[in-house]
């Protein structure tokens, strides 16, 4: 039962969750985001390791929830903007970004399932996939980690049993 109920919320939660933050002011979603960015790389931030998006424009899509962002390095920090031109655009499902994330699904392996599209400068690209690659998740403020991990691990098994029960409907022939 509760596993029925956690494949559920996986498989809705995104979307209850985007209509909410659709009216939450951009202001307040630059402010946390410029913020966690800006503690999750810190240290890439400090070793120059990010110039590859100086006044180059990430644009970064939540499509499930309904979100789009706009990442760029200004003044060595990153800023967020609701509307650029972007040079590079990654976008996927929330639960598949989560997943990235936590390093519980390679970018690779979903980008040829189709589930995380990037469109635009190739380079860039390639830097912004690599920079997603390198992200060590003990070098990641613990309560950021420990939230990360705890939700990539409720979204994993909810998509696990969403699966199961989606292969117990399915029709079986003989």
């Amino acid at each position: 039962m509760l596993e029925k109920l956690r494949a559920q919320i996986v498989r809705q939660g995104p979307g209850l969750l985007g209509k909410p933050l659709k009216f939450t002011p951009f202001v307040l979603q630059r402010q946390v985001l410029e913020r966690v960015l800006g503690w999750q790389f810190q240290q890439a931030l400090d070793e120059g390791e990010l110039s590859f998006l100086t006044e180059r424009w990430l644009k970064v899509e939540v499509r499930d929830v309904g979100l789009t962002w706009f990442v760029t390095l200004r003044d060595e920090r990153l800023v967020v903007s609701q509307h650029e031109v972007e040079d590079v655009s990654f976008s996927a499902e929330a639960n598949d970004l989560v997943l990235i994330a936590a390093r519980h699904e390679d970018p690779d392996t979903l980008f040829f399932q189709r589930r995380l599209r990037i469109e635009g400068d190739t380079e860039l690209g390639l830097y912004v996939k690599k920079l997603m690659d390198s992200i060590d998740l003990d070098d990641m403020p613990a309560p950021l980690r420990i939230g990360l991990l705890r939700l990539a691990d409720f979204v994993e098994a909810g998509l696990h049993e969403g699966a199961v029960h989606a292969d117990d409907r399915a029709p079986t022939t003989c």
